[in-house]
């Protein structure tokens, strides 16, 4: 198996990670596989939908990190994982999962990857994208009422009990850890060429070796 770089890909709520990362996948397509870290949610089937609605989402221990961790491990040794799968529809982990094979670039990508010690210790790049507070909720109010069945109403509360508090407290912080920090994400054109430098480098010299 070719030497594997692992990619962070970090940024508060609505701050262009996904952006960034997709633009990141349609340069290098088959070479990049992703990693998502709200796919490692826990599962809560003991709880009901209303109690579900209720939880924090937005801090370390709502992930089931130490299996993500693992399963980087597996994919850096060239093993493929069954990813699990959330679903934020009914705030709860679906009974699917996703199969993740190896590739000589895996990005990681999620709110809190950069808080966890246990996941900054797999990454060989580590990249915070940073947003204003106010265009990361305008974008976050159109996703989530488009893409995750709520209301306006829910998303802003939810904004203000646990995403911003949480951001301040968890995300905020870890920026710190990042080797590159990258205002506006993928719409930032001199950053996004300075990323595909590296792993365009990395790509050949795998190849070479």
């Amino acid at each position: 198996m070719q030497d594997i770089m692992i990619v962070g890909v970090a940024g508060g709520s609505g701050s262009g990670k996904t952006t960034l990362t997709k633009k990141l996948v349609e340069r290098f397509g088959d070479a990049i596989c992703v990693v998502h870290h709200d796919n490692y949610y826990r599962a809560h089937d003991d709880l009901t939908y209303e109690e579900r609605t209720h939880l924090n989402y937005d801090c370390p221990d709502s992930f089931e990190t130490e299996m993500m961790v693992e399963h980087l491990r597996l994919l850096r040794m060239g093993r493929s994982v069954h990813c699990p799968v959330y679903d934020y529809t009914v705030h709860n982990r679906s009974s699917e999962t996703v199969l993740i094979e190896p590739r000589p670039v895996i990005l990681v990508e999620g709110i809190l990857i950069f808080a966890e010690p246990a996941l900054v210790d797999q990454m060989d790049i580590k990249i915070f994208v940073d947003t204003d507070a106010d265009i990361r909720l305008c974008r976050r109010v159109v996703r989530d009422v488009r893409d995750r069945a709520r209301t306006v109403e829910n998303v802003t509360k939810q904004w203000q009990d646990t995403v911003k508090p949480m951001h301040e407290m968890y995300v905020e912080p870890s920026k710190k850890y990042a080797d590159i920090i990258v205002p506006e994400g993928g719409k930032n054109k001199v950053a996004l060429d300075m990323i595909m430098g590296c792993i365009e480098r990395h790509l050949r010299n795998t190849q070479e070796s």
